[in-house]
């Protein structure tokens, strides 16, 4: 099942959301709008609460505020979210496959009852769209850094979702691999029309594709434009003070 949004016409809001842990406060006070058919990153030094943020949004951690998605109608319904995690946790030599994998997300048939045809002509169709339908039989421990992905990616938008998160994507990726990896983000925002949020400390990138930046430390410090928000006094102050105390961003 797909869907397709009016360009321009649909968006994701989060209002006064804040997230509080035992007696920690890890994030208070945060406000932003992510647009259809646009690329958000989310930026900051470790610790921030970036990785937060995205459980929240996920739904594995309680928060205050609200989190909309408005049709291009106008409505407000639930919303449908795709997920690609930083790394996927797997023995060494298991013999779990690509279509193992999806197979098990998209049929409640146990996947060691063996491979469905139509199920497989299925998977092998979207993982085509990615450019890695011929490790549909490989070990996802075989593939490489950005052919995990691309198949992570494919998993995530099948069905299409409205908000694609991305958890720092750039991780374990050559840059040949980056650059077809940000190629298929692209051509997602422009064919599907969906909202990519993702967390990246790779700033060359962020400036390159970015629509739209937040740089955040327990709250939002800036938003705007990549230009905007890494020629800010915010930016400045944030990766100075962090550079010179040694820690990393």
């Amino acid at each position: 099942m797909s869907r397709h949004h009016t360009a321009g016409t649909c968006r994701t809001t989060i209002s006064n959301l804040g997230v509080t842990l035992g007696k920690n406060v890890i994030l208070y006070d945060i406000d932003f709008t992510l647009n259809c058919g646009e690329l958000t990153a989310l930026i900051g030094r470790n610790g921030a609460g970036k990785t937060t943020l995205l459980k929240a949004l996920l739904g594995e951690y309680s928060h205050t505020g609200t989190v909309a998605f408005h049709t291009p109608e106008g409505k407000q319904r639930k919303l449908r979210i795709g997920y690609v995690p930083q790394q996927i946790n797997m023995e060494q030599n298991s013999p779990v496959t690509v279509y193992d994998l999806i197979a098990a997300f998209l049929s409640a048939r146990p996947v060691f009852f063996g491979k469905k045809k139509d199920l497989a002509r299925t998977i092998a169709a979207q993982l085509n769209l990615f450019g890695v339908e011929e490790h549909l039989d490989s070990r996802l421990c075989d593939l490489s850094g950005g052919e995990l992905q691309r198949v992570m990616l494919a998993l995530a938008v099948f069905p299409v979702p409205e908000l694609l998160i991305l958890d720092e994507p750039a991780s374990g990726i050559d840059r040949n691999g980056l650059a077809i990896l940000f190629q298929q983000l692209t051509q997602l925002k422009k064919d599907k029309d969906i909202t990519i949020l993702l967390v990246s400390h790779d700033l060359p990138l962020v400036r390159e594709h970015a629509d739209q930046v937040i740089l955040l430390d327990r709250t939002i410090l800036a938003k705007g434009t990549a230009e905007e928000v890494l020629n800010s006094r915010a930016f400045r102050d944030t990766f100075t003070y962090f550079a010179q105390s040694g820690v990393h961003c």
